[in-house]
């Protein structure tokens, strides 16, 4: 979507989901309660009280949370390309840290063959 050309908006609000999949996802990983929410600040602070050596603590994921909803309804809100490299520069970070987190046997992309 980057190579595109935009509009961003699209891989903007992919970036948020992906981050929010990766977090909830490190939840049911460590058996904890999934919240029915799209705040990545929210679903961060669970993931760091649910690990008690978290992988990164730099990561600001307030930028991202509005890309779930505000891209749908606020047709002002146009990211460029800027701000939609620096969103998946933040899902890149985020997706790093959680399979650093967790077993290999338990990546996503690791086949049972391989272990």
């Amino acid at each position: 979507m980057l190579e595109g050309g935009g509009p961003y908006d699209t891989a903007c609000f992919h970036t948020q989901q992906a981050v929010e999949r990766y977090l909830k996802g490190f939840l049911a990983f460590k058996e904890e309660p999934i919240p029915h929410t799209h705040n990545l600040e929210e679903l961060y602070r669970l993931c760091i009280v649910s690990a008690p050596v978290w992988p990164f603590t730099e990561v600001d994921l307030a930028e991202l949370t509005p890309y779930a909803v505000q891209l749908r309804y606020d047709f002002e809100f146009w990211p460029d390309r800027t701000t939609t490299e620096h969103a998946l520069y933040l899902a890149e970070q985020v997706r790093t840290a959680i399979l650093a987190a967790i077993p290999k046997e338990a990546h996503p992309h690791v086949k049972q063959q391989e272990l």
